[in-house]
């Protein structure tokens, strides 16, 4: 018979921590006499970060006296009470290679459906002081899972715990946590999981991408491409660094500018996936530091040539450089097409979506349409200054007249007496969400963007309001990104990034691509986390230990070495900045 042995709860706090406040829920104290189970949690108590916990789906975690006894040998505690790994229910019985996703339990009054295992983040081993905590409960099968409320009611420790239904598929919740997080999980498993209506939604999308994923039959397939788009990328067609030789220097407007780059020995350049980018490294003249970018590749993919295409910013260092001292001949140092920012198949509509520079990724998805004679529905959308601030108007024009099921609208903001209406562009204005709104767009689109930060997040925004799919909105920030930094608080007041206080590191070159910033490795940093987090490089995080894989992104050159070791690695080409040190320069799409 299992048994509800400590009801625990809490309200969130805020704790110090690395120089920082976390607002956190995860210090439960136990407390006796009944309390009212709601949809969203038990009466006293809160989350204090609700994209990671809580809401309907993580409304009550469980974890078990067993797990307390296991954790109290392997760590040589005698101080484990409960409600000490943030659970609301401490329970004796129901254990994690037992319990199934979708099994129903009652409770006293309340009647629960299990949704879900414990994502386990940095914070309880904030809450533990055990920093590795997040991955020692994946890597030793007791996580611990969530409920969801079916029916609200009173509960109180020393009840009895009452399974009244068996969740379909019989996946178990040790199993399920080891099909995302851990190496080796079938096909087969994968559907199961699917199967499964009380999955919580998160979870199934993973487990959706997972299935997606190329080669997913094979025994030993990574579950990390369901917790981290980076992982989906294919691996890079060559290591580091190469030179391409520029063949072609073509303006496109009046600040952009565009290369075409070849094989030094005249053989094909791999085939890039439509949405690409480029990392180059300039070298200026002098001692100055290597200057390392990244742009879109704008041409039409698998012609065994690259085009990249640049827009000079006034204080562009690269941009700048490049416009004055590159021709014709000259050699160019390119990592392999790298991104996750790309065109997916199917017989959907599509729609594409930029502002200014922004047109380069999508342009190039442009050209794989036309080149694969797609009959989908196609719409342009590009929104630009005025003709002199247009690039490829005339080559987007033609390939949209190749398309026999496409239809262009061009937005400019401040025309000229030369731009003619009705042929250079459609409508005077910007390209705003209130115009998205009105052109009565499929819903069933797959949508690309590119451009201006608040321009993405604002037609993000009307996409989905127009009936889009939320999944089926796709964006590419040619910066850096945005920062995911769970319970931190002020965190968004960052300042822009820049070299770390102190003594300047001995240590290996590391390069944040998107940041433009280059930085000596400094030993007093546990990790590449710490290194970015001390120059404000927005970065995103979860467990800190080498678990979730929130952190995983490319590595465009050298290597590191991991303390602790990965609990499973991330996809060839890439690294998990919060558990790495360099052993060499390296560079980061960061």
């Amino acid at each position: 018979m299992a048994t509800l042995t400590a009801l625990n709860v809490g309200m969130p706090r805020d704790v110090p921590w690395h120089g920082k406040s976390v607002h956190t829920g995860i210090y439960k104290q136990s407390v006796t006499g009944p309390r009212m189970v709601r949809r969203l949690n038990i009466d006293g108590d809160g989350q204090g970060d609700l994209g990671g916990h809580g809401g309907e789906q993580r409304a009550v975690l469980v974890y078990q006296t067993d797990s307390y006894r296991y954790w109290a040998r392997e760590l040589g505690r005698d101080d484990l009470t409960p409600g000490q790994f943030g659970e609301n229910f401490t329970v004796d019985g129901l254990p994690d290679d037992e319990v199934c996703i979708g099994d129903r339990y009652r409770i006293g009054d309340a009647l629960f459906e299990v949704t879900q295992p414990r994502v386990t983040c940095y914070r309880v081993g904030l809450r533990m002081g055990e920093p590795q905590m997040a991955a020692l409960l994946v890597a030793h099968h007791r996580p611990g899972f969530y409920l969801r409320v079916i029916e609200e009611g009173e509960v109180e420790a020393g009840q009895e715990i009452v399974k009244v239904a068996t969740g379909p598929e019989a996946m178990t919740v040790t199993e399920i946590d080891q099909v995302l997080y851990l190496p080796g999980h079938t096909r087969a498993q994968v559907e199961r999981a699917l199967r499964i209506p009380a999955l919580s939604p998160g979870w199934r999308t993973s487990m959706q991408t997972l299935l997606d994923q190329a080669g997913n039959e094979a025994a030993g397939a990574s579950g990390s491409a369901g917790l981290n788009t980076a992982a989906t990328a294919p691996p890079p067609a060559w290591p580091g660094f190469r030179p391409l030789t520029v063949t072609h220097i073509q303006p496109e407007s009046r600040s952009v500018f565009s290369l075409s780059l070849a094989a030094d020995d005249g053989s094909d350049l791999p085939a890039a996936l439509p949405g690409q980018f480029l990392t180059v490294k300039i070298q200026p003249a002098g001692d100055a530091a290597p200057l390392i970018r990244s742009y879109s590749l704008s041409g039409e993919p698998g012609t065994g040539t690259y085009r990249i295409s640049v827009k000079v910013e006034p204080h562009g260092a690269a941009s700048n450089h490049l416009r004055a001292h590159l021709r014709t001949g000259d050699h160019l140092d390119a990592a392999a097409p790298r991104g996750t920012f790309s065109l997916a198949g199917g017989d959907n509509a599509v729609v594409l979506v930029s502002a200014g520079v922004g047109v380069t990724p999508v342009l190039a998805m442009l050209h794989a349409l036309v080149r694969d004679r797609s009959t989908r529905q196609v719409w342009w959308l590009h929104g630009a200054r005025d003709g002199t601030e247009h690039p490829f108007a005339q080559e987007s024009r033609a390939l949209i007249g190749a398309l026999p099921h496409a239809r262009s609208t061009v937005y400019y903001s401040k025309p000229t007496p030369k731009d003619r209406q009705g042929f250079d562009y459609a409508e005077t204005g910007r390209l705003s969400a209130g115009r998205i709104r009105t052109l009565g767009l499929p819903t069933d689109a797959d949508a690309y963007l590119c451009g201006p930060a608040a321009f993405m997040d604002s037609i993000t925004n009307a996409l989905i309001d127009a009936g889009l799919e939320a999944s089926h909105v796709h964006t590419e920030a040619f910066g850096a990104g945005a920062s995911l930094t769970p319970g931190i608080k002020d965190s968004a007041t960052a300042a822009a990034p820049h070299l770390p206080a102190g003594p300047a590191g001995t240590g290996p070159t590391v390069s944040f691509a998107r940041s433009g910033l280059n930085v000596p490795w400094n030993d007093t940093q546990d990790s590449l986390l710490e290194l970015a987090e001390a120059c404000d490089v927005p970065v995103q995080w979860s467990c800190r230990t080498g678990v979730c894989h929130t952190c995983e992104l490319a590595l465009m050159t050298g290597a590191v070495d991991y303390s602790p070791e990965p609990v499973e690695p991330p996809a060839d080409g890439n690294i998990l900045i919060c558990c790495s040190k360099p052993t060499e320069e390296v560079v980061l799409d960061l």
